[in-house]
């Protein structure tokens, strides 16, 4: 499960992928569920991607990373035991940094639209990024080797076509963030399948 999270009126999380209105009202009127609401929602074995959007070009952007702290603690307060099930990712790469700070023991992923060159995978890796989530028309599969080498994943966003997600895939990449999992797992013949809920891990 891929989401988004931004922080409304009065510090509320609220799972929305566009930037909030500032009025309480119009927030409310959106009906966007909590992010704990969501996480409920999910179970106790799904793995989840938390996306907070936190980015400069945001009306709602905070240089503050008041985000950070409360996205932390309402995964924490699920307890260890769920600790493998999360990954935080964000265009905001300081925001991650914030993230590893406060939470290292949580996975991060750094989401990318542009081309990312390989002293800044290398970078990325030594901060302690867990993987880079890249557009996926930028994936190709030295794109997959160089992060690979690097010991990160690769997460690409979004794709919803068939034949794409079938590529994607025996390019080697380790997850496809997409609006349609049915007909995803579908073209990779695995619509039957059980799935097994863990992250890969993936060493130098």
């Amino acid at each position: 499960m891929e989401l988004d999270v931004r922080r409304g009126a009065y510090g509320r999380l609220l799972v929305a992928h566009d930037p909030l209105p500032h009025s309480l009202e119009e927030i409310d009127a959106l009906g966007s569920p909590t992010l704990a609401e969501v996480l409920d929602a999910c179970g106790d074995r799904m793995l989840v991607n938390v996306e907070i959007k936190n980015s400069k070009v945001d009306p709602d952007y905070d240089p503050t990373m008041a985000i950070v702290a409360p996205v932390i603690d309402e995964l924490r307060r699920r307890g260890a035991a769920s600790r493998a099930r999360w990954v935080i990712s964000s265009f905001s790469w300081s925001t991650l940094a914030a993230c590893r700070e406060l939470a290292p023991e949580i996975p991060t992923a750094c989401l990318t639209f542009e081309e990312v060159d390989d002293p800044t995978i290398e970078r990325l890796a030594a901060a302690g990024h867990a993987a880079l989530n890249p557009w996926e028309p930028q994936v190709d599969e030295a794109l997959v080797e160089r992060c690979h080498s690097a010991g990160m994943a690769l997460y690409a966003w979004t794709s919803n076509d068939p034949a794409r997600i079938v590529e994607l895939a025996d390019l080697g990449v380790d997850g496809v963030i997409t609006d349609v999992p049915d007909i995803a797992l579908s073209s990779l013949g695995r619509s039957g399948d059980p799935v097994t809920a863990r992250w890969p891990t993936i060493t130098r």
